[in-house]
């Protein structure tokens, strides 16, 4: 079973049971015709929908289309999506803003930010020499720099935090 959220809020449920689809629940007959890749033309109960996917986020399943005309945001969330997010291991906890850690033992050898700075995503923060190569450790996602921990010169442990971040 699949779920999908429109707008944010709106929720069908959509089953694939054999040769039926059932939504919410209830047996659909309906005809799809891809008309080229992103755009398709449905029949369902006797009306007609034109579909275009104007923006796709396969990670976090999120899709911008336009109805017939109307734009709205669509998300699909399965069973494992469900079981993730209630782990909090989903894609919307991956994007969460984490303290930089040493991903192995190493020595520092340049800090590029200071405190207070904002980052950006795929900005690097910090250069660690482990085993003779010179490791670029980059944010994850967009952040201000709180307090630097480590310093230049030092060597740390792995998981030992170099510098802490804020949203």
């Amino acid at each position: 079973m699949t779920k999908v959220i429109v707008n944010g809020s709106s929720e069908l449920k959509i089953e694939q049971k054999d040769s039926d689809l059932l939504i919410n629940d209830s047996k659909q007959n309906f005809d799809l015709k891809k008309l080229h890749p992103g755009s398709y033309h449905i029949l369902y109960n006797g009306n007609s929908f034109e579909i275009e996917v104007l923006n796709s986020n396969k990670t976090e399943k999120k899709h911008l289309i336009r109805l017939n005309g109307k734009v709205m945001d669509v998300q699909l969330r399965d069973k494992y999506d469900d079981l993730l997010k209630e782990l909090g291991m989903d894609a919307s906890s991956a994007n969460r803003v984490g303290d930089l850690k040493a991903p192995m033992p190493g020595l520092v050898v340049d800090i590029a930010v200071k405190e207070g700075d904002e980052v950006k995503k795929g900005d690097t923060l910090v250069i660690l020499e482990a085993m003779k190569m010179e490791n670029a450790l980059k944010a994850t996602t967009d952040a201000t720099v709180k307090k630097i921990a480590a310093s230049k010169g030092k060597v740390v442990d792995k998981n030992e935090v170099l510098i802490y971040l804020s949203a």
